[in-house]
């Protein structure tokens, strides 16, 4: 179904080149007085020519595709020899044109060499000769012809069809796009908001909790404190959301990770569980996705400390190496058992240390807390 629109340019060239030659084929038999039956064999050519040789091409067959040169090749030479000329000579070069189209080139080569034999029944051989030359050079040139626009259709062809996959390639890499920075948004809102919201749903529970002791009895000061530092953390929040958007726009715009480690660990000493920040090494600036990797698993430590572990206390520990930057959050809580967690919260650190050729392992052991280390190059 593909093939006609391409072929179709060659085969009307071919018969309007037939046509052509048939027309000067009837011009120079009534203006000379030739023979009339040159007429009807070249009549007979011209209708294989065009209607017979579109069956051929469409049926694709090579013993159909030689029964029509044999057939062609006889009323060519038939019809040279009855009226010699120009118009006959004409039927030759469309033969060869169209067998270059449908046979291999072992037969275009033998019906090259057999044609310029239509000038052997002359009565010199030097005129002969010298015209049988004459028509193996058109002969030739019409299948180097026609051979280079047929390699340069199917380098068209090959063209359109690597643009085509380039397409389907360039969509496929957008729909990966596309996943991958839901996947990012989904990570951050979970890692940063999901953070914050944790700490201020946890004081606002505090605070339901003090008045539900005793309503009567409640220190408004103490209920005021702790909202207070709901209300703090709500604003932290909204910071943390202005950062992230910040970053977004500007990469650049982002603090030094001992810095934001610090303002974690502050703010988990905040709600009541004590932490203290270690770091180690050679300080050094990191890439913008490895910083973003390594202080989200420590905010995804201190999380699940506060959420899970019922820890007295817990460390947060920065470490500049050699090649890598480890960051890591040990707790004495109740720790699990199997040190993995089905939440969202670890499949994104994974997924993020994955991304830039780092690790994430948790450690945890029942009644003996829980290590969450991050390792990333850097």
């Amino acid at each position: 179904m593909l093939m006609a629109p391409r072929v179709a340019p060659v085969n009307r060239a071919l018969a309007v080149l037939t046509g052509g030659a048939f027309l000067t084929l009837v011009i120079a038999v009534v203006g000379s007085g030739g023979p009339l039956t040159a007429l009807p064999v070249g009549a007979a050519y011209t209708l294989l020519a065009t209607a017979g040789f579109r069956w051929v091409r469409r049926r694709g067959r090579l013993p159909w595709s030689a029964a029509y040169v044999v057939v062609q090749f006889a009323l060519a030479f038939s019809t040279f020899a009855l009226q010699p000329g120009v118009a006959t000579t004409l039927f030759f070069v469309v033969l060869v044109s169209q067998c270059v189209l449908v046979l291999p080139r072992p037969a275009v080569v033998v019906l090259v060499l057999l044609i310029p034999f239509a000038h052997a029944p002359m009565e010199s051989w030097q005129a002969a000769l010298r015209e049988g030359v004459g028509l193996f050079a058109a002969v030739v040139f019409a299948a180097v012809i026609t051979e280079l626009l047929q390699r340069e259709q199917q380098l068209r062809r090959d063209l359109a069809e690597a643009h085509e996959q380039l397409r389907d390639y360039a969509a496929q890499a957008e729909r990966l796009a596309t996943a991958q920075e839901r996947n990012r948004v989904a990570r951050d809102i979970h890692d940063g908001l999901g953070h914050s919201l944790t700490v201020v749903q946890m004081q606002v529970k505090a605070a339901r909790a003090v008045l539900a002791a005793d309503p009567a009895k409640a220190d408004p000061a103490a209920v005021d404190a702790v909202l207070a530092k709901a209300q703090q953390q709500s604003e932290e929040a909204l910071g943390e959301v202005r950062r992230s958007v910040r970053a977004l726009r500007d990469p650049r715009a982002t603090e030094p990770l001992p810095e934001a480690l610090r303002r974690l660990a502050e703010e988990a000493s905040a709600v009541g569980v004590p932490t203290r920040l270690d770091v180690s090494g050679t300080q050094r600036p990191l890439p913008d996705d490895a910083r973003e990797a390594l202080y989200r698993a420590a905010q995804e430590g201190l999380t699940n400390v506060r959420k899970h572990a019922r820890a007295g206390r817990a460390d947060l520990l920065l470490h500049y190496g050699e090649t890598t930057v480890r960051v890591a959050v040990r707790d004495d809580g109740v720790g699990t058992g199997d040190g993995h967690s089905p939440g969202f919260g670890l499949v994104g650190l994974r997924e993020r240390a994955a991304q830039i050729g780092g690790q994430l392992r948790v450690e945890s052991t029942p009644g003996a807390g829980c290590t969450l280390t991050m390792e990333v190059p850097g």
